[in-house]
């Protein structure tokens, strides 16, 4: 159950201090962590475009804000962001060959804010094609391994960002959420990550390559780094409006409910004793821990609809196939209402509960598969060969009604991290990320 760590570098809003105070200057700052990717990143290859002399440039003007009592609250703080955000003059690929060459012209919304607020951004991390698996390869970058066993995949498609914050080279990523984009990242890597409220931070410049549109059904874009006060910083700067704080800010009296089975999706027993033990430390802190309701979804037959939704959502800008075939407008609109009560259900389910704890994966991080066929690809589970893609239920618990959901360490097996879900109702992001930062406290993990 021992949480792997693998460096003691300090947060973003610890380095965030040491610069107001002094201790080292945002330019130290920003070659400290240069020279982090440069010594760690061969054999990782999470940070894949870089932008070093910018960089440089960026953190010697926080000085000089600092200098003139102008510093933001991240100022000075070295970060990198996914590969799909556009930073005006570098490139946006998604990892498609045709888009190689594709260099965006403005910066994205949320890269905008976290400029404003002082981040020094150093480049950009590592996806799959089209953002389209959970492990991180693509022919432009090539494959992103994980940092606590190379032979393993990081997770995706915010693999990258992941990997690069687990190994230290930075405290601080953005990434971008659908089908536990950011989530199971941080489960496979052990660090942690917010999908926030469908709606809470604009889509603008996280955009498929060369295209300007509108977001993507259930698609949200979300901070990742290693400590829940960093997520909630983050959160507060790139969400459009201000969100409501946490109604259960401590777990002392907060009605918690476990969810440890599910009808499509398989648990190894590594996976299910982390959540058991995480869920046990929050009872020992005054939690009330429930293990069944009758006010739950169908859960199967809600991953059924969250699938044909996703599927719709991963193809629209893709020709269409036969296991994505087009849709008339009536088939789309049945399946928007289809979601709607959904949520309706789980707004019910949340008048008795602060929030649900939840896996993000049945597994610890696999090992690299070259079969692009999730339906023919095979995890182990609890030593059997099991199906692959069922695992993403999961992850639809959150995503398919467009709850906030935090994935956060809380354990270890075998080398390897073990996240779990901490699911909020509607608008209640800060109540997902204060609990998780507590529950991650019992298990020695932040």
């Amino acid at each position: 159950m021992a949480f792997p760590r693998l460096h003691n570098e300090p947060t973003a809003l610890e380095l965030a201090g040491q610069i107001a105070r002094g201790e080292l200057s945002a330019v130290e700052a920003c070659e400290a962590a240069i020279a982090r990717i440069e010594a760690l990143d061969g054999p990782i290859n999470a940070v894949v475009v870089r932008d070093f002399d910018r960089a440089r440039e960026q953190a010697k003007l926080r000085d000089k804000a600092k200098a003139a009592g102008q510093a933001g609250p991240l100022n000075g703080v070295p970060m990198t962001v996914k590969e799909s955000y556009d930073i005006a003059g570098l490139k946006t690929t998604w990892g498609f060959e045709f888009a190689r060459d594709f260099v965006a012209d403005e910066d994205a919304h949320a890269v905008k804010r976290l400029k404003a607020a002082g981040a020094v951004i150093l480049g950009k991390t590592n996806v799959p094609v089209a953002l389209a698996d959970l492990q991180s390869v693509n022919p432009i970058y090539g494959r992103t391994n994980n940092p606590h066993d190379l032979s393993r995949v990081p997770g995706g498609s915010s693999g990258g960002g992941a990997a690069a914050l687990a190994a230290g080279m930075v405290p601080l990523e953005f990434g971008s959420d659908i089908g536990g984009s950011i989530r199971t990242p941080c489960h496979f890597c052990g660090v942690t990550g917010l999908k926030p409220t469908y709606g809470a931070i604009p889509f603008d410049g996280h955009y498929f390559p060369g295209m300007k549109g509108g977001p993507t059904v259930m698609s949200m874009t979300g901070p990742m780094a290693r400590s829940a006060d960093d997520l909630a910083l983050a959160l507060d700067l790139a969400s459009t409006m201000p969100l409501p704080r946490a109604r259960a800010d401590g777990l002392k009296g907060a009605r918690i409910l476990l969810i440890e089975s599910h009808p499509v999706a398989e648990l190894d027993s590594a996976v299910a004793a982390a959540l058991r033990h995480a869920a046990d430390k929050a009872a020992d802190a005054g939690a009330v821990i429930e293990h069944r309701t009758d006010l739950l979804p169908d859960l199967e037959a809600m991953h059924a609809d969250y699938m044909k939704l996703l599927n719709v959502a991963m193809a629209a800008r893709q020709p269409p196939s036969p296991d994505r075939p087009e849709l008339t407008a009536r088939e789309w609109l049945e399946l928007l209402d289809k979601q709607a009560n959904r949520m309706r259900e789980w707004q019910a389910l949340f008048g008795e509960y602060d929030a649900i704890l939840a896996p993000v994966f049945g597994t610890t991080a696999f090992h690299h598969s070259d079969d692009p066929n999730w339906r023919a690809r095979r995890v182990i589970l609890n030593g059997q060969p099991s199906p692959f893609h069922t695992q993403i239920a999961w992850i639809g618990l959150a995503t398919y009604p467009g709850l906030p959901s935090v994935s956060v360490p809380v354990g270890g097996h075998e080398g390897l991290p073990i996240g779990i879900q901490v699911i909020a109702p509607h608008w209640q992001d800060h109540t997902a990320v204060a609990l998780s930062g507590e529950i991650a406290k019992l298990c020695g993990t932040q």
